[in-house]
């Protein structure tokens, strides 16, 4: 299965995350198919190829709920941001 996710690139405490194109199995920092854009979260500047990430979408690739999120807000597609929550709380029954 393709997955749309971030890959985070850049200096130490300086984070800057590619946009890219990989096999969900796969670790974050492999290889990856396709790169689709820059997302620079500290000033909040993204360079992304709208055209290819409609065209990864329209093929099957599900992008993960942080991308998910950047691509509402930037209208790129369309629905509601997905709540993220950093852990699972286990039940204990």
């Amino acid at each position: 299965m393709l997955r749309i996710r971030l890959s985070r690139v850049g200096k130490k405490n300086a984070p800057i995350y590619k946009v890219v194109v990989a096999e969900k199995a796969r670790p974050v920092k492999s290889k990856f198919i396709e790169s689709l854009g820059m997302y620079n979260p500290g000033n909040k500047d993204n360079t992304l190829n709208v055209e290819r990430i409609k065209y990864w979408i329209s093929v099957g690739a599900q992008p993960s709920q942080t991308v998910h999120n950047l691509l509402v807000k930037n209208n790129i597609i369309e629905g509601n941001k997905i709540a993220i929550t950093r852990a699972k709380l286990k039940e204990s029954n």
